[in-house]
């Protein structure tokens, strides 16, 4: 009977740490993620037709994205995202002048964006799954910076007004994209797709951003 009663205690003990293993194995975790991100940010100018203004209407930023998750089981985890991107540009515009002067202002742009965010992520984190869809929604804050810098005035124009500038606002990013397994700790994302709306005080920037890169798990 005692024999029978330890017996029965071991079964229970390794049927209780094979069980523990499993969970353990079944699903990551964690992951964290690096990569190239590539921002297509929203200028507010307005083309007239709206399909392909969608794209011309807009100014390319690259850079990089970094996030970590945290699974607290295998379909759902909580997120925090940050990205930076940068664009250097050189703007030209015509003012009026006196006849025979230059009329023509231009100055260089160094341009940065960041994301600040945090949400939660939907995804099949099954430790064997080969790919791996997945959706996020994040919220959290933008900051975008404009550096000036090789300014060319006439000298009859005032260009005080062409100064720096520095926002910060409300921001999301709204997507999701496909991972796909290399092996046990690293998988490959393939393409990550999201809406990042920024609210400055000039207006919302309705972006769209891209990624690739590798997930560690």
């Amino acid at each position: 009977m005692i024999r029978g009663f330890i017996f029965a205690v071991f079964l229970v003990v390794v049927s209780s740490t094979v069980a523990m293993s499993q969970t353990k194995t079944d699903y990551n975790k964690w992951e964290v993620y690096g990569g190239y991100s590539n921002n297509q940010v929203d200028t507010g100018i307005q083309s007239g037709i709206p399909f392909r203004s969608f794209f011309d209407d807009r100014r390319s930023f690259n850079g990089f994205e970094a996030s970590g998750v945290y699974n607290f089981g295998r379909f759902f985890g909580v997120k925090g995202d940050i990205s930076g991107t940068y664009n250097n540009t050189r703007v030209t515009f015509t003012i009026p002048g006196p006849a025979n002067l230059p009329n023509t202002v231009s100055f260089g742009t160094k341009n940065s964006l960041y994301n600040f965010l945090g949400g939660i992520q939907i995804k099949d984190n099954k430790s064997g799954s080969r790919f791996k869809p997945f959706a996020h929604a994040m919220i959290g804050a933008g900051h975008g910076i404009t550096k000036i810098g090789s300014v060319d005035c006439p000298g009859f124009a005032d260009c005080s007004s062409v100064v720096d500038n520095s926002e910060t606002g409300f921001a999301g990013a709204f997507g999701g994209g496909l991972d796909i397994r290399i092996n046990n700790h690293l998988d490959f994302r393939a393409i990550q797709v999201d809406y990042n709306p920024i609210g400055f005080n000039s207006g919302t920037q309705n972006n769209v951003r891209f990624g690739i890169g590798l997930v560690f798990k």
